[in-house]
């Protein structure tokens, strides 16, 4: 395949969503030539072995720790996207360094690389959304993205009005579905378990 364009997070945990909501995003508001594939690749890891070893280009979306401000946006090209290293820089790193890594043992590293990344606010909120911080980002991530593929010859098309895409993932995933099934932080505990903290209280009223 010519370019991979690749999501990787779990939307269950707060800013961690922010690649794969990015990818949806792209995938929504764009058709795209051919030899051009989206993909979310949610948390897997070293499954996506094969799909960067086939990739001439790759474009990745992840949330990933610049140590600066939340909600800053920032983009690592080519060999400065690590394969290798002691610093952990994203959320998903050590997979997906891992990856690289195998993919240059097999000589099979894309060409070129693009990775856009978010520094997140909260990846502690089990069930919860991207942060208004992060979530803002998503559209300037979107026009980096459709930047690069014009870079590289392989200019995206804005989809006409009323033309559905076909989802990367299962439409129970779809963001305007997903928020506003989500309870809230009361109802669901999604910072801790309740039983837990609730046990916690006693004791602390106890001493």
């Amino acid at each position: 395949m010519e370019v991979l364009v690749l999501g990787i997070g779990n939307v269950l945990w707060a800013d961690e969503g922010f690649g794969v909501r990015a990818v949806e995003a792209l995938n929504e508001a764009y058709e795209f030539p051919a030899g051009v594939e989206l993909l979310d690749g949610g948390t897997q890891g070293l499954h996506l072995l094969d799909y960067v070893c086939d990739a001439r280009r790759l474009i990745l979306f992840d949330a990933v720790d610049y140590r600066l401000p939340p909600g800053t946006l920032a983009v690592v090209r080519d060999d400065d996207v690590p394969a290798w290293g002691s610093s952990k820089m994203s959320m998903h790193q050590t997979t997906f360094q891992e990856l690289l890594g195998l993919a240059r043992l097999k000589g099979r590293v894309p060409q070129r690389m693009l990775l856009i990344g978010v520094q997140p606010e909260d990846l502690s909120d089990y069930g919860g959304s991207l942060r208004e911080s992060v979530h803002t980002r998503v559209p300037e991530a979107v026009a980096l993205a459709v930047k690069e593929l014009e870079t590289w010859g392989f200019p995206p098309r804005p989809r006409a009005a009323g033309s559905a895409a076909d989802r990367l993932n299962s439409p129970a995933l779809a963001i305007d579905g997903y928020e506003a099934g989500r309870p809230s932080a009361e109802a669901a505990c999604r910072m801790g378990d309740a039983r837990f903290l609730n046990r916690r209280a006693d004791l602390a009223e106890r001493a």
